[in-house]
């Protein structure tokens, strides 16, 4: 899974790179936050998507959003290289960082079992603590908040993930109340004047990413053996984008690397992204014969009817 995961980062990054920079002619800088954004995958519409169709309790399932978690990861280290100013305040975020990953492992699970299953939602209170209180300083070193909270959740998965009801409850957060605000306020930056003036743009960046996706996670699929539709469905899932991609635009906005025009663009092509590859794979390709067979443990199950007993003469 790491190398579809790898393969599905670099090949939109460079091609999309050179896209905007010698087809659309952005700066260099600009060029660099496109491929960033748009080498993105989506592992919220991913995530959505398998926990509807049941996918998320097979191996093909788990295996896509771990190539699609392998690729985000590879987009969140990529946005803090490239564009981080590396200060004395990056320094202090990077020691800070690795002291609280280094403790999170054996002070979470001792913490949960001390304080968990109270009224109070303690669990949540903690890991959202966690989340603001890394992010606000990733903010402050002028990086990126998204990359401290993407490692509590690698750091944190083996924990947080025994804990199914914690699970609901923080999805019923995130899905429900704040991910909402995120997108209100990424959506109030895109300029509709942008997108009408230049339609050709958003289908050249939407082809660009769509194209290399393609080109480099279809091959890496097949080496693991995945063919036809299932094939097919796993690259089209790997093609999403949204979250980290409007993540990475909106970084570019607020420290001046992209214009609004091109933020509009990018976001565009984001959302786009998000949209028809999805659509394609669950109408056209979708690997009904991987599908969980929900009926079977209930029927393994029901109990046998037992003859009724001849009456009494």
């Amino acid at each position: 899974m790491v190398i579809i995961g790898l393969a599905g980062f670099f090949g939109p990054f460079f091609g999309c790179t050179l896209i905007a920079r010698f087809v659309l002619h952005w700066t260099i800088m600009s060029s660099w936050l496109c491929g960033v954004a748009l080498s993105t995958t989506s592992v919220a519409v991913v995530y959505a998507v398998m926990l509807e169709l049941g996918f998320n309790t097979t191996e093909y399932g788990k295996a896509i959003l771990a190539s699609c978690f392998v690729n985000d990861l590879g987009t969140v280290i990529a946005l803090g290289l490239i564009f981080s100013p590396f200060t004395i305040r990056t320094l202090i975020f990077v020691v800070v960082s690795i002291v609280v990953f280094s403790v999170l492992p054996f002070l979470t699970p001792r913490f949960f079992r001390k304080y968990g299953g109270r009224v109070s939602e303690l669990e949540a209170k903690y890991i959202l603590f966690l989340l603001f209180a890394l992010g606000g300083l990733a903010l402050w070193a002028g990086g990126e908040p998204v990359l401290p909270a993407y490692l509590i959740g690698m750091v944190l998965a083996g924990t947080v993930g025994k804990d199914h009801t914690l699970i609901r409850r923080l999805r019923t957060l995130t899905f429900g109340f704040l991910t909402p605000f995120y997108f209100i306020r990424a959506g109030s930056f895109v300029s509709v004047p942008a997108l009408m003036v230049a339609p050709v743009a958003v289908l050249v960046l939407f082809f660009a990413k769509m194209l290399t996706k393609i080109l480099a996670v279809l091959p890496a699929v097949r080496v693991h053996r995945y063919e036809g539709a299932a094939g097919a469905y796993y690259t089209l899932m790997m093609s999403t984008g949204l979250t980290f991609g409007t993540i990475s635009a909106l970084f570019g906005l607020n420290h001046k690397i992209i214009t609004q025009a091109q933020y509009s663009l990018v976001v565009g092509t984001v959302i786009a992204s998000a949209v028809v590859p999805t659509i394609v794979a669950n109408t056209f390709f979708l690997p009904r014969h991987l599908l969980p067979k929900k009926d079977a443990g209930y029927v393994a199950e029901k109990p046998v009817a037992q003859p009724a007993e001849p009456e009494a003469v």
